[in-house]
């Protein structure tokens, strides 16, 4: 398994709902943060049906105020809210067109998003809707979209090849240490607390159990979160 050890110059996290890229990729956003990365988180839904329901506009406030207070703590630079509705993602031209422009106009030398690919995690859980759509999109939209001129020519300029990493991958190829990084994306996921709030008792353990078993994957000691990684053309 490659070790990842590059701090890109600038990071763009594409996730579905508010509280995605922390459980997904928080340390290693936390990391490139502290390396001076310039990292942009993007969500695409409001998060209004998270958590335990209730009114959605009000949900949607709160998600909003927790996805940024986590983004806070993480040291991210920018999030950027794509604001559809739960469950209604679709992986369409007009997302396409968004996600190009971000791209474009960003110009990251890594994305990183859900592998759409990963769909059955054993009998105890399958994958959001939203998780796939999105995850295809992020990849229609690295390749061929950004990086070719007849794609969206008023989105900006094409950009060059890029590095994509896809999180929560059934096949992972990829591993970034987040040594001494997992009480801080433990505090990230805990802003979250309309969606998270029932696992609060649990998240230090269970999070830091996971990444060192990440990292005996990977084949080192220590913490570290698991990507599979592909490249955004040839």
């Amino acid at each position: 398994m490659h070790t990842y050890t590059k701090i890109p110059h600038t990071a763009l996290a594409i996730f579905a709902h508010p509280d995605d890229a922390e459980i997904a990729c928080g340390g290693t956003l936390a990391r490139w943060a502290a390396e001076r990365c310039h990292v942009i988180l993007a969500v695409a839904t409001q998060g209004d049906k998270g958590g335990d329901g209730g009114d959605p506009g009000r949900l949607s406030e709160e998600r909003t105020r927790e996805l940024l207070e986590a983004g806070r703590l993480l040291g991210v630079n920018d999030v950027i809210q794509l604001a559809y509705l739960d469950g209604e993602l679709e992986n369409s031209l007009e997302l396409r067109r968004r996600l190009v422009t971000l791209i474009r106009s960003f110009r990251p030398e890594v994305v990183l998003t859900g592998d759409p690919t990963a769909v059955f995690f054993g009998d105890l859980y399958y994958n959001h809707r939203d998780h796939r759509q999105l995850g295809w999109a992020v990849l229609d939209a690295v390749f061929p979209a950004a990086r070719q001129r007849a794609y969206f020519p008023e989105a900006g300029d094409p950009v060059e090849e890029l590095e994509v990493l896809l999180a929560a991958s059934l096949e992972p190829n990829t591993s970034v240490s987040i040594d001494g990084l997992v009480e801080k994306k433990v505090a990230a996921m805990r802003a979250h607390r309309a969606q998270l709030a029932r696992y609060q008792d649990a998240l230090d353990r269970v999070v830091a159990e996971r990444a060192r078993q990440a990292a005996r994957q990977a084949g080192f000691s220590g913490e570290a979160e698991l990507f599979r990684m592909v490249r955004g053309g040839a």
